[in-house]
């Protein structure tokens, strides 16, 4: 991920730039209404042959956000199992969270985390004292409940439950268990299970639960009889039926999903956890810091590895592992792609680790890394392997250090280290780099230029942007330099989850295959979501305790990735014509999580007319404010937002059609975390540009453009705020081309003239089924009628198989509703020069059989 905010909004208008913004369709300039169709033609030229597609072009990217992995696809159903939540995980968080006390009988005792002597182990220090008063007949019980994830632990009637726990009791004649699974109002919902604890050393047991009925609010109680100390710890609740039926395995429903999309590989851990926090290793005294994600710490016995604070802030396990990771991969035919912490830190901390030896610590782990997957059973680490019950290597080709670094020049210099060690032990490992967490800007082309300098073969981008930015960049690598680096599209997500977000995500992926040959590999992001931790979104896959869907992305996604083919087939289409306007629209202040003060506001007209002016001296009057977006008074004649934990508090001003104009304000940061929001062309609180002077925590300046709250970078810069300091800013608006003026010097100018061109297309061959894929997105509300003209030189049959995703622009698929399925047909009446209409708001392919004459 590349910043801790997303600023999306739920809906996000398709064609900007030279369009409107917020248009749901591109309107030919014959005038045609947007109910009639538009005409297109589409001419391949099978004699030619363009860049071959690798088998893993398109894969999937696994990052813990959103509860995706405990809760998630980690199919353990028991929620703080081994009572380690604390409050550096989360402020709210204790030992017994998702844990309450239950007596029966007339027990009584008491609960207790605790961490001495009597640990499970060093890694796994907390665990649960039950200190027992023998109050109550036979059958009184004293302990525990455990709540789940969500509404609670979901059971299917007739499946098996496999429970287990660690436990030791200073009880001679042992400590009666009782283990019972029960909705919430405690009705059973399974024969519970009574093992005897005995013995003061800790042992596992184990047992089965077979549910009698379904339910999504499930309870588990582990409660204990008679009288003395009783201790607890690693309580799990895992169903029989996972994944390829692996212990410690997958969640079934989303596994299957994920192996559904057929990637090409699978890149994980992350993402802002791999390069965040103390890159130390787990030993004392550091238990209670967040560690970057570490492998060590996630491989060997469950109860033995540590569990960490997510950088998303909650509490991760770590029972979802890297051998875990390297199963699933190999489970679903996929190429391990795992990502390892380069000692800089990203995702707005940027710091860099200036030591020597942890440097070296984190070389030897990568290489040791390699080892653990590819390495003879005989080696080190090829024989943990091996314990782990994998002797055959894991087949590792590719590894990438490090994820969205700022700092390109601290990254490169620790990157060179890693690269230099693995390629000379492993000189068949290809080591990936990374350009930052943004599509553009200084950083990035820093990035670039470092990469290409030092030979990298591969370059990890990221980029989150408003579904308009990828309908008006698909041609983003025609340009890019054919002699290497080659691209890795590591994580990539227009800003929301409706099926406009897919169609501007399908039109980019055409220009991805189209350039293949630099493209090597792409990963939509993130992967997964569970319903009720919602951290980020887009998201591909979504869940809750007992369901999960498909997002309209990942019917766009499992489209394109079952359906590559071998190589691109040089096409051709025509264009939507499209009529430029100028940039017209009110003026706006905002801050985000911080306090500022702005006054002398006036906008003049590029003929010298004064259009506005404001010096607050009779109040606010003249602005119009958004209910709950910050504090927003009138302090000694200026415009004061006091709220430093208020985000985007944009007010409005102005006519929303004026155009040519400069804008003139001063600003002064009083307390917070950022700078400066001065909006421009400013529609609605969701279509608008504003400067961000000293955005992202008070890093660096941009102009960002807004389309129904998804937002995309129109220029940046290293520009950082001064608290206290005023500060005079000018915005000159001519036509498309805005220039930018701070304390009256000329800060940058940039002209916004990009076409978000609705109708995009791509043709491959997939050779062994002697078909040509033609892959047509139309993201527009009026029909494109298109001539089909598939070359000389080539015959083909008169049917074609026809899959289509197409519906409301706005749809969202839920839980209870999906109305973005992929709909499959035939098309007769197909020729080597054909016409077909490809509807509104569609992604068509076309399997076109191709016999050679």
């Amino acid at each position: 991920m590349p910043r801790t905010r997303p600023r999306s909004a739920p809906a996000i208008g398709l064609l900007t730039g030279a369009l409107l913004a917020g248009a749901l369709a591109a309107v030919p300039a014959s005038g045609a209404s947007a109910a009639e169709p538009a005409d297109y033609t589409l001419t391949v030229d099978p004699t030619r042959t363009g860049p071959t597609i690798d088998d893993r072009m398109y894969g999937v990217f696994y990052e813990d956000i959103n509860r995706a992995a405990d809760g998630g696809l980690y199919a353990e159903l028991v929620q703080n199992r081994s009572f380690e939540y604390a409050p550096v995980d989360h402020p709210s968080y204790t030992g017994l969270t998702a844990w309450s006390e239950t007596a029966t009988g007339g027990a009584t005792g008491t609960a207790r985390v605790v961490d001495d002597d009597g640990r499970l182990n060093e890694r796994n220090r907390n665990h649960l004292r039950l200190d027992l008063d023998g109050t109550g007949g036979d059958g009184a019980r004293y302990g525990v409940v455990n709540a789940g994830y969500n509404s609670g632990i979901a059971v299917e009637k007739g499946e098996k439950y496999d429970f287990s726990v660690w436990a030791r009791t200073d009880r001679e004649r042992g400590t009666p268990l009782t283990v019972t699974l029960h909705d919430a109002s405690g009705e059973a919902l399974a024969a519970p299970l009574r093992p005897t604890v005995r013995g003061d050393r800790w042992t596992k047991y184990t047992g089965t639960l077979t549910a009698r009925a379904d339910s999504t609010e499930g309870r588990l109680t582990v409660a204990a009889g008679g009288a003395g100390t009783l201790r607890l710890d690693m309580v799990s609740l895992f169903p029989r039926d996972t994944f390829k039926g692996r212990p410690n395995g997958m969640r079934k429903d989303l596994a299957e999903k994920i192996a559904a999309l057929n990637p090409g590989f699978l890149r994980f851990p992350g993402g802002c956890l791999v390069n965040t926090g103390s890159h130390e290793a787990y030993e004392a005294p550091n238990w209670e810091r967040r560690r970057s994600y570490q492998w060590k710490d996630t491989i060997g016995p469950v109860e033995e590895r540590a569990t960490n604070a997510n950088f998303w802030g909650y509490n991760q396990s770590y029972g979802l592992g890297y051998h875990e990771y390297f199963q699933f991969a190999e489970d679903i035919g996929a190429m391990p792609l795992p990502v390892v912490p380069a000692l800089v830190t990203g995702c707005g901390q940027n710091k860099a680790t200036d030591d020597p030896e942890l440097l070296e610590r984190h070389v030897r782990d990568t290489l040791d890394l390699i080892e653990y997957a590819n390495g003879p059973v005989t080696s080190t680490w090829g024989a943990k392997r091996a314990e782990m019950g994998h002797p055959k290597p894991f087949g590792l080709t590719h590894i990438a250090v490090g994820n969205e670094e700022n700092l390109p020049d601290a990254f490169y210099e620790r990157f060179a280290a890693f690269r230099e060690a693995v390629e000379a032990e492993h000189p068949e490992i290809t080591v990936i780099a990374n350009s930052g967490p943004d599509d553009s800007g200084a950083g990035f082309d820093r990035a670039w230029e470092l990469a290409r300098a030092s030979g990298v073969e591969m370059v990890d981008e990221h980029y989150y942007n408003s579904p308009s930015w990828f309908l008006e960049n698909n041609e983003r690598y025609d340009s890019y330099d054919r002699s290497g680096p080659e691209v890795f599209l590591g994580e990539y997500a227009s800003q929301d989850n409706r099926f406009r977000n897919s169609l501007a995500e399908a039109a980019f992926m055409t220009g991805l295959e189209r350039n293949a040959d630099v493209v090597k590999m792409a990963s939509y992001a993130p992967l997964l979501a569970n319903t009720g931790y919602v951290q980020w979104s887009p998201d591909m896959i979504w869940f809750d305790n007992a369901r999960s869907w498909g997002s309209t992305s990942y019917e766009t996604q499992k489209l394109f990735m079952n359906n590559v083919g071998d190589e691109v087939v040089p096409s051709e289409s025509s264009a939507t014509p499209v009529a430029a306007g100028p940039i017209t629209g009110a003026v706006g202040l905002s801050t985000w999580a911080t306090s500022a003060a702005y006054d002398d506001v006036r906008v003049v007209s590029s003929d010298g007319e004064e259009l506005f002016a404001d010096d607050f001296s009779a109040g606010a009057g003249k602005w119009t404010e958004a209910a709950g977006r910050g504090t927003w008074t009138v302090e000694d004649g200026a415009y004061v937002q006091t709220d430093t934990a208020a985000e985007n508090t944009l007010v409005t001003a102005g006519d929303p059609a004026w155009r040519d104009y400069d804008l003139h304000v001063k600003a002064t940061k009083r307390a917070g975390r950022e700078g400066f929001l001065v909006a421009f062309g400013v529609k609605d609180t969701g279509n608008h540009y504003w400067w961000n002077l000293g955005g992202w925590g008070n890093t660096r300046s941009a102009v960002e453009k807004a389309t129904d709250g998804g937002k995309q970078t129109m220029i940046e810069d290293g520009t950082v705020i001064e608290t206290g300091r005023e500060y005079d800013i000018r915005i000159e608006v001519r036509g498309r081309q805005v220039t930018l003026h701070l304390d009256g010097e000329k800060w940058g100018s940039f002209t916004d003239d990009k076409v978000a061109e609705p109708f995009r297309q791509v043709v491959t061959r997939d050779k062994a089924r002697g078909e040509l894929i033609v892959k047509v997105v139309n993201a527009q509300q009026a029909p494109a009628r298109t001539r089909l003209d598939l070359g000389d030189g080539v015959e083909v049959g008169s049917t074609a198989r026809l899959t289509v995703l197409q519906g409301d622009p706005n749809a969202v698929n839920t839980a209870d509703d999906r109305p973005i399925r992929p709909e499959r047909s035939t098309l007769r009446g197909v020729d080597t020069v054909f016409t077909h209409t490809f509807p509104a708001h569609s992604i068509t392919f076309l399997r076109v059989k191709e016999r050679t004459p």
